[in-house]
C-alpha cells in the first residue's frame, strides 16, 4: 500500500478557473469568493502587481489604488491603467 504525499493531486483542493474579470470589492458584481480561497497573482504588462483591486483581461486593464487618496466613504480611489493583462494562481 502506499502512503499519499501532501504533493499529490487529489491532496490539493480544486482551483475555479479564473475568470475574465475579477475584483476584490465583496459588492460588486465580479466577485468571485471562492476564488479569493486561493493566493492569486496578476501580471501588467509582464510586471507582477500587488496592488490590484480589479482586472479584466480581454479588455486589457486593471485598476489600482491613487495613492492614500480616499472617497467620502472611506474607500479608495481607484485609476485605471491599460496593458497586457495576465491572472495565475501561486
Amino acid at each position: 500500500m502506499t502512503e499519499a504525499t501532501p504533493n499529490d493531486q487529489a491532496a490539493q483542493p480544486a482551483r475555479p478557473e479564473l475568470p475574465d474579470h475579477l475584483s476584490v470589492d465583496p459588492r460588486s458584481p465580479h466577485h468571485v469568493a471562492a476564488i479569493f480561497e486561493h493566493d492569486i497573482g496578476i501580471r501588467l504588462n509582464g510586471k507582477e502587481r500587488h496592488d490590484v483591486e480589479e482586472y479584466c483581461i480581454s479588455e486589457g486593464w486593471v485598476k489600482v489604488p491613487a495613492g492614500k487618496t480616499v472617497d467620502r466613504k472611506g474607500k479608495p480611489l481607484l485609476i485605471k491603467i491599460k496593458g497586457a493583462v495576465e491572472a495565475f494562481y501561486r
